[in-house]
């Protein structure tokens, strides 16, 4: 078995956390060491046999595994313990279908629990008779064509997962379009990533004075939340909230969750929040970096913010793109939005320039691709301030009022 999928002390407390989260408690909990698991019941005979009596001595009606179990494993299971038997897959979904509150949540956390359902149909309906076209065992009356409903479930539910990819292809479609309107009005978009519970929400509210609902429990925020925050004098951003990561979270769920995930990608600067309070917090910090590597946004420019700082004890981290804070607090913050301003404007200058009305058009471009402070409608021309990078200035140097060229390493 892989190792980031094997069981540890710190997975089986967070699993019992996604338990208590769902609404469940925790009876009793059981690590099993062995090399690989059992192809058959995933924990073995004996293993069964012992966790059998521990739920009848308990008068248990859940069984919870850490590790996601193969169609055939969780039916086995579930006749041999005689409850119902979930994974770590199966909980996190439970869990996102109670927090959905969105059309767009609900539609990605209805896609991937099809998707998470389809194989595992088969175990579901062995207390049915099966028809058959040859006859077969099948008892009399039941002969002949036809599906069996084993065969009528999977394909109603795969006309469900066409049909619900097909109405995410179209929240993609809008969130291009909110996107390129962003764009257009040169809002820069920084989103806010990190593992469950790292105090996202809580450094959100801090910077926007919002109050989104910031309590310290996995998965509080399910649906993205994108609040205006002014940056400095003359500049917005847009500040999104992003789902938490966790371990071994379910392909399906990342699969779903694209549609609204991809806006990594598009972002231009990413906020790592890392809960530095947590001792597993280089873990969870790897965690999340796969994920954005997954998502394909590794190449976006980040900060790590390393959150809770005040509860640390030891040498802070430090370093380029570090900034250590605690949301709760404030402390730091404004270490952060300076980090921040530098991030988006690295290497922009304040430029004025003026452009004549023959050359309009001008203004154009300067909106889609730079950053326009002020613009002014005087007689001589539009007058107008903006961050420029040096390329861009290079661009507009007939526009700029007493341009000078930049001097060469050896002629300074």
């Amino acid at each position: 078995m892989d190792r980031g999928e094997r069981s540890t002390d710190s997975s089986m407390e967070e699993l019992a956390a996604l338990v208590e989260t769902a609404g469940g408690k925790v009876a009793v909990t059981l690590i099993q060491n062995r090399p690989s698991p059992d192809p058959h019941s995933f924990i073995g005979d004996g293993k069964v046999a012992e966790m059998k009596a521990l739920i009848e001595m308990n008068n248990c009606d859940l069984a919870v595994f850490d590790n996601e179990l193969s169609p055939s494993q969780h039916r086995v299971l579930s006749e041999e313990l005689g409850v119902k038997v979930l994974d770590r897959s199966g909980l996190i979904l439970d869990i996102f279908a109670q927090r959905a509150r969105t059309r767009e949540g609900k539609l990605q956390v209805e896609l991937a629990q099809y998707q998470y359902l389809l194989p595992r149909l088969t175990g579901m309906w062995t207390h049915l008779v099966r028809q058959t076209a040859s006859g077969g065992s099948s008892p009399i009356g039941t002969r002949g064509p036809g599906e069996t409903q084993l065969e009528t479930d999977r394909r109603h539910i795969r006309r469900k997962i066409q049909a619900l990819q097909g109405s995410l292809a179209d929240v993609r479609k809008q969130r291009s379009t909110q996107r390129n309107l962003r764009l257009k009005n040169n809002l820069p978009l920084v989103a806010l990533i990190g593992y469950t519970n790292a105090g996202k929400s809580t450094l959100l509210n801090k910077l926007t004075s919002s109050e989104i609902p910031a309590n310290d429990r996995l998965f509080d925020t399910l649906d993205p939340t994108t609040r205006r925050f002014p940056l400095a004098p003359g500049q917005e951003i847009l500040l999104s909230d992003t789902v938490g990561f966790i371990r071994k979270l379910p392909t399906h769920l990342v699969e779903s969750f694209k549609a609204t995930l991809e806006e990594l990608k598009f972002a231009d600067v990413l906020l790592h929040v890392i809960d530095l309070s947590n001792p597993e917090w280089e873990e969870q910090a790897e965690i999340v970096d796969q994920l954005v590597r997954q998502l394909g946004a590794e190449q976006t420019p980040c900060i790590r913010v390393y959150n809770k700082c005040d509860l640390y004890v030891g040498i802070l981290p430090h370093g380029e793109d570090t900034v250590c804070i605690s949301a709760r607090t404030g402390e730091g913050t404004d270490v952060l939005t300076q980090r921040l301003i530098e991030k988006l404007h690295g290497g922009l200058q304040e430029t004025q320039l003026l452009i004549p009305y023959s050359s309009a058009g001008i203004l154009d471009l300067l909106r889609r691709e730079a950053q326009i402070l002020n613009t002014e409608y005087t007689d001589d021309g539009i007058r107008v301030l903006a961050n420029l990078s040096p390329e861009q200035a290079g661009r507009m140097k007939q526009f700029i009022p007493g341009w000078e060229e930049p001097l060469e390493d050896w002629e300074r």
